[in-house]
C-alpha cells in the first residue's frame, strides 16, 4: 500500500512540475510578445505542444486569436515571428530603440501551418560583437537581443558579459593587487581581444565599476535567456595568464606569446601550459566562481590560439595540450563540453594542418567537443578536415567583420553552401550559426540564416518577396523588384576585412585604399535605389533602412569617382578642374554625412551617448568615451580603420577632415610646383586621427528634421549626371 502510494505521489509530483513548466514557456513566450507589443500581445495565444524529435511549432488560426503551439518558449519565439513577417508583413528589430511596426488590424492566419527545426543547434554571436556592437549596451538593449535571438530560434548565445568580475575574484585570491588586475585587463571595447589572449592592458585599466555592473548584467542575461531556453556558452579558462603570475609562480610553465597585430609590449599575452599543475588549479578556481556567480549550462567556450602561433605544432604535443585542457573542465563539471570556434583553422591553415587539427579533436571523446565552422559563406573547413573527425559541428555565417558598416555577403551564395552542407556534412553537423563581428543596421542576411534552421521549404522568389514586404510601409512592386536586384546582384561577394566606401577609406596619393573600391555591382546598386525611390512613402524602420543603406553605399563610391578626377586634375596641373572635383568631394561628405542621420544607429552619438551613459563619474565618462571613439577610427597596432563606420558626425568631423588634409597637399603640390609630400601628410593625417579618437565633449554635426525619401530623391536628382558619367565608364 504504501509503495502505490509513494508511485502515485511520484506521478502527480511529475504531472504538477510539467503543469509548471508548461506554464512557464507560455508565459515567457506571452511576456517576449508583450514586450514587443501589448496588442500583439492580446492577438496570439500560446499553447504548450508535446514533445517531439525536433523543435517544432505551428502556426493556427481560432475566432480572433492566432494559436501558437510549439514544444517549447524558444519554438513558441519562431511562430510569432514567422506570423509577423508572414503576415503581418513586419521585421523585428534588433534595437531596443527601434518600435514594432504593426498594420493597423493585425490579420488571421488563413491556414494551419506546422514547422520543424532541422538542426538541435543555432548558436549566435562572436567575440568581436562584444566588443564592435555590445560593449555599452545595458540591460534595455540586451532584452531586445535576447528577444530577437529568440524569435529568430538562436538556443545557443555566446555569453560571456561579466568573466572579468570572475577572473578579477580569480586573480586577487592567486596574490594579485587590485591594480595589477584591473591594468591586465584592456578598456571596455578592447576586452574581446583580451579574453582571446591577443593583448592585454590596452588603453586599460579597467574601472571597478565595470567589473560590478558587468556582474550583474550578465546575472540578467543568462536569466532571460534560459528562461527563452537557451543554453547559454559560458567561458572557462583557455591557458591565457597575467605577466605577474611568472613571478608569483616562478616554476610555472609560462610562456610569452608573440605580438599580436603589431601590439609590442607592454600589450603581449602570456600562456600557461596546460600540463603544468597550476593549469588545473586556476581551472578549477574559475568554474567554481563562475557557476558561483552565473550557474551553468555545462558547455564552454575555449579557444586556443585565436590569431596566435601555438607553442608547437606537434601532433603530440596538441594532442596532450587539448587532452588536459578538457580533463581541467571534467574535474570540475563531469558533464562539460567544449565549445572552439574554428576561426584558427581558417586564419591559419597553414598551421593547423589535417594531422595537426585531427589530433587536436581526436584527444577527447566524441560528442565532447563542438566546433564552429566560422566563416562558411568563405571557406567550409569541414570540408577540409573530413567533417571534424567526428566531433558534432555547427556551420556558420560570419557576414560582417569589424561592423564595418556597408553592404557585403554573398547571401543567396551561402544559402546554396548551407542547402548542401545539410545534405552532404553527416550526421555530426548539428547546427546552423551566425558568428557576425558587428550588427550594423541590416538585418536581412543573418535572418535570411536562421530561417534555413526550420523547414520552411521557401524559394529564392519567395524569400525575396518576403523581405521586400516586410521592408516597406505596404507591398510595393518596386521594393520586390529592389531587392530581387539586391539579392541576386548585389549581395554576391564574401565579407572582407577594412571594408568602407571610398569616402570613408584612408586618403592614399593616387590611389584609392585597397579596401574601399567599389565592393559590389554599383550598376545594379543604383538600379535598386531608384526602385527604392520610388516608393508612395517610407516610414517604417526598415525601409528607411533600405534607402540608407542603398544610397550611402552608392554615394560613397561614387566619391572614388571623384577623388580618382581629382588626382588626374593634380596630374594635369589643372587647378580649375580639381577646384571643382573637390567641391563634389566636400558635397558628397557633407550629403552623407545627413544621409546617416536618418537614423539613430547610422550616427556616432548614438555611440557615444551609450558609452558616456555607462559611467558615473565625469572622469570614468570620458575614459568610457575614449575608447568607443578610438575603437571604430584608430584601434591601435597596426588596425586602423578596421572598425570604421558609415556615422554621421564621423563622417563630418573625421573622414572629411582627412580629406581635406590631402586635398589641401595637393593644391599645395600643384601651387608651389613641388613634388606632393606625402609623408609629411600621411604623418599630419596620423595626428589628427590620434587627437580625435582621444578628445572628449566634441559636438558633431545636427540637421533639421527631414523626409527621408524626399531628401534621398534630392541627392538622387543633385548626382544623377556624376553618376551616369561614373557607372557608364
Amino acid at each position: 500500500m504504501k509503495r502505490r502510494f509513494a508511485t502515485t505521489a511520484a506521478a502527480v509530483l511529475m504531472a504538477v512540475c510539467t503543469m509548471l513548466a508548461a506554464t512557464s514557456q507560455v508565459d515567457e513566450a506571452m511576456a517576449l510578445a508583450q514586450r514587443l507589443s501589448p496588442r500583439l500581445a492580446q492577438k496570439v495565444t500560446f499553447k504548450q505542444g508535446k514533445k517531439k524529435a525536433a523543435d517544432y511549432f505551428t502556426l493556427a488560426n481560432a475566432g480572433d486569436k492566432v494559436i501558437i503551439t510549439a514544444n517549447n518558449a524558444n519554438s513558441m519565439a519562431v511562430g510569432l515571428n514567422r506570423y509577423l513577417k508572414k503576415y503581418c508583413h513586419t521585421t523585428v528589430s534588433w534595437y531596443a530603440d527601434i518600435a514594432l511596426d504593426l498594420p493597423a488590424v493585425l490579420p488571421a492566419v488563413d491556414s494551419t501551418e506546422t514547422v520543424d527545426a532541422r538542426v538541435p543547434q543555432r548558436f549566435f554571436l562572436n567575440y568581436c560583437t562584444f566588443g564592435y556592437t555590445m560593449p555599452f549596451f545595458d540591460w534595455h538593449d540586451w532584452e531586445r537581443v535576447i528577444d530577437w535571438m529568440a524569435l529568430n530560434g538562436v538556443n545557443m548565445p555566446l555569453a560571456i558579459t561579466g568573466q572579468e568580475g570572475v577572473w578579477y575574484n580569480v586573480w586577487r585570491n592567486l596574490g594579485m593587487t587590485d591594480e595589477q588586475v584591473r591594468g591586465y585587463f584592456t578598456g571596455p571595447v578592447y576586452l574581446p581581444w583580451h579574453r582571446m589572449a591577443n593583448i592585454d592592458a590596452w588603453c586599460g585599466p579597467l574601472p571597478k565599476e565595470w567589473l560590478d555592473g558587468q556582474v550583474k548584467l550578465q546575472q540578467q542575461i543568462l536569466a532571460r535567456e534560459r528562461a527563452l531556453n537557451m543554453r547559454p556558452v559560458l567561458p572557462a579558462f583557455a591557458g591565457h595568464v597575467p605577466k605577474q603570475l611568472c613571478d608569483l609562480f616562478p616554476k610555472a610553465d609560462i610562456k610569452k606569446l608573440d605580438a599580436w597585430d603589431d601590439f609590442e609590449a607592454p600589450y603581449h599575452t602570456y600562456f600557461l601550459n596546460s600540463e603544468d599543475p597550476l593549469y588545473a588549479k586556476i581551472q578549477r578556481a574559475f568554474l567554481e566562481e563562475q557557476t558561483r556567480l552565473f550557474g551553468t549550462d555545462h558547455i564552454y567556450g575555449i579557444d586556443l590560439f585565436n590569431e596566435m602561433e601555438a607553442p608547437s605544432y606537434d601532433c603530440d604535443y596538441i594532442a596532450g595540450l587539448s587532452k588536459h585542457v578538457y580533463e581541467s573542465l571534467r574535474a570540475v563539471d563531469k558533464k562539460a563540453e567544449w565549445l572552439q570556434m574554428g576561426w584558427f583553422l581558417y586564419y591559419q591553415r597553414k598551421k593547423w594542418t589535417p594531422e595537426v587539427t585531427k589530433a587536436m579533436l581526436t584527444a577527447l571523446p566524441k560528442g565532447k567537443m563542438t566546433m564552429l565552422d566560422y566563416f562558411c559563406e568563405r571557406m567550409e573547413v569541414w570540408r577540409m578536415h573530413d567533417k571534424f573527425y567526428g566531433q558534432p559541428y555547427i556551420w556558420c555565417y560570419l557576414g560582417n567583420f569589424g561592423g564595418n558598416s556597408v553592404m557585403q555577403g554573398n547571401v543567396k551564395q551561402s544559402g546554396e553552401l548551407l542547402e548542401k552542407a545539410l545534405q552532404e556534412g553527416g550526421a555530426n553537423l548539428k547546427g546552423i550559426g551566425s558568428t557576425l563581428e558587428g550588427f550594423d543596421v541590416q538585418q536581412f542576411p543573418f535572418e535570411y540564416i536562421f530561417d534555413k534552421a526550420w523547414n520552411f521549404g521557401a524559394s529564392d522568389a519567395e524569400v525575396v518577396r518576403q523581405v521586400a514586404d516586410c521592408h516597406a510601409d505596404v507591398p510595393d512592386e518596386n521594393v520586390r523588384r529592389a531587392w530581387d536586384v539586391l539579392y541576386n546582384k548585389v549581395l554576391t561577394k564574401p565579407s572582407t576585412t577594412f571594408r568602407g566606401t571610398a569616402a570613408n577609406g584612408f586618403p592614399y596619393y593616387k590611389k584609392l585604399a585597397k579596401r574601399s573600391r567599389a565592393f559590389a555591382d554599383m550598376r545594379a546598386l543604383n538600379e535598386a535605389w531608384q526602385l527604392l525611390l520610388k516608393q508612395k512613402s517610407v516610414t517604417v524602420d526598415a525601409a528607411k533602412i533600405d534607402l540608407i543603406w542603398t544610397g550611402r553605399e552608392l554615394l560613397g563610391n561614387l566619391f572614388g569617382y571623384e577623388k580618382d578626377e581629382f588626382d588626374s586634375a593634380m596630374v594635369a596641373r589643372d587647378t580649375v578642374k580639381m577646384r571643382e572635383k573637390a567641391i563634389m568631394m566636400r558635397s558628397l561628405l557633407a550629403d552623407l554625412d545627413m544621409l546617416n542621420a536618418q537614423h539613430p544607429f547610422c550616427t556616432v552619438d548614438k555611440w557615444i551617448e551609450q558609452a558616456r551613459d555607462y559611467g558615473v563619474a565625469p572622469e570614468v565618462k570620458d575614459y568610457y568615451e575614449m575608447n568607443a571613439r578610438r575603437l571604430i577610427t584608430t584601434w591601435g597596432g597596426d588596425l586602423n580603420d578596421y572598425a570604421i563606420r558609415n556615422y554621421s558626425g564621423v563622417i563630418a568631423n573625421y573622414q572629411a577632415r582627412r580629406w581635406e588634409i590631402y586635398i589641401d597637399e595637393a593644391f599645395r603640390s600643384v601651387r608651389t610646383a613641388t613634388p606632393f609630400r606625402d609623408k609629411e601628410r600621411t604623418e599630419a593625417t596620423h595626428a589628427f586621427e590620434l587627437t580625435f579618437a582621444t578628445h572628449y565633449g566634441e559636438q558633431f554635426p545636427h540637421y533639421p528634421d527631414v523626409e527621408l525619401l524626399s531628401l534621398s530623391r534630392t541627392l538622387a536628382s543633385k548626382y544623377a549626371q556624376e553618376l551616369n558619367n561614373w557607372l557608364s565608364k
